[in-house]
């Protein structure tokens, strides 16, 4: 499998984890040293993939609603074992542009870094 490839496959487990409020998804698809960093309306949030997967276990499942998934890859840069990932996703009511840094470790893509910008409501 290729490297793009590979990385698509960490980002739909990522998607994954948020859709069926799966914290082990979560944990399964970020670095453990990995941060989750943005504004929301209530100013800028910053969490780590512990508090994130927690975050993600307390929201009810989209998909157990019934809810169609919404995912996008907008661009992907491989430079040798890093890359970056623009990604666009309907979460908890909200439309969010995500910029995702990936390391390759061990064989396997990990997400290091999350950026999120909420670009309005879901649609």
């Amino acid at each position: 499998m290729s490297d793009a490839q590979d990385i698509k496959n960490t980002i739909k487990v990522y998607f994954d984890s948020m859709f069926e409020s799966d914290p082990d998804k979560a944990r399964a698809a970020f670095h453990r040293d990995a941060k989750i960093t943005g504004y929301t309306a209530d100013g800028l949030i910053e969490m780590t993939v512990i508090e994130f997967a927690g975050f993600i276990a307390s929201q009810p499942s989209a998909k157990a609603a019934g809810a169609d998934p919404f995912l996008e890859t907008v661009w992907l840069n491989i430079a040798g074992d890093t890359a970056v990932a623009l990604i666009r996703d309907d979460y908890i009511g909200n439309r969010y542009l995500d910029t995702l840094s990936l390391l390759k470790c061990e064989n396997k893509w990990l997400i290091y870094n999350k950026l999120f910008h909420i670009e309005g409501p879901a649609k």
